[in-house]
């Protein structure tokens, strides 16, 4: 049964599980059809007084448009024996495949967002986009440019709000 929780909870999980590889974001289209990305860069903190999941999105990924038309998303932390599913839905893109018919995940309803929740993920967050800016290279460090944008594929940062937290199954 998932239970909410508050932000302090789950910081080092969800720390350890975007470290790890164990991330998905995941948002819908304008007809509701789930997609969902694997992440393993993010941040979560506070800014602005407020809890915040900080998300880096391609403009390239499919995730990127549908995060652009709904203004939200959700953060799923899953547990180490999902690892080959996650790198699944790092390999494929939504535009092309139903992730979760393959994958047999399950989505949860979201209480306070379009984009749902991944069932099977032992840690959730409904996140509403307060801000995002576009990374640019001038403001780079060269090592980072050189390692992460070698293809000139900038990120989008995407701050979502953290609105409910969700641990368990």
């Amino acid at each position: 049964m998932k239970k909410e929780v508050n932000f302090l909870e789950t910081l080092k999980e969800t720390i350890d599980g975007l470290k790890e590889g164990r991330g998905l974001l995941c948002s819908v289209d304008e007809k509701g059809r789930p997609n969902a990305m694997a992440i393993g860069w993010g941040n979560i903190g506070i800014v602005w007084g407020r809890p915040v999941f900080i998300v880096f999105v391609r403009p390239s990924r499919y995730t990127y448009s549908l995060i652009e038309k709904t203004g939200d998303f959700t953060v799923n932390i899953a547990e180490d024996n999902y690892k080959e599913i996650v790198n699944y839905f790092g390999r494929v893109s939504g535009r092309c495949v139903d992730k979760f018919k393959e994958s047999g995940l399950n989505l949860i309803e979201s209480k306070n967002v379009k984009s749902p929740i991944i069932k099977e993920c032992f840690i959730n967050f409904e996140c509403r986009v307060v801000a995002k800016i576009d990374i640019s290279p001038d403001f780079i460090d060269e090592i980072i440019k050189k390692e992460a944008y070698s293809s000139g594929n900038y990120h989008r940062v995407y701050f979502g709000e953290i609105l409910k937290i969700y641990k368990g199954y």
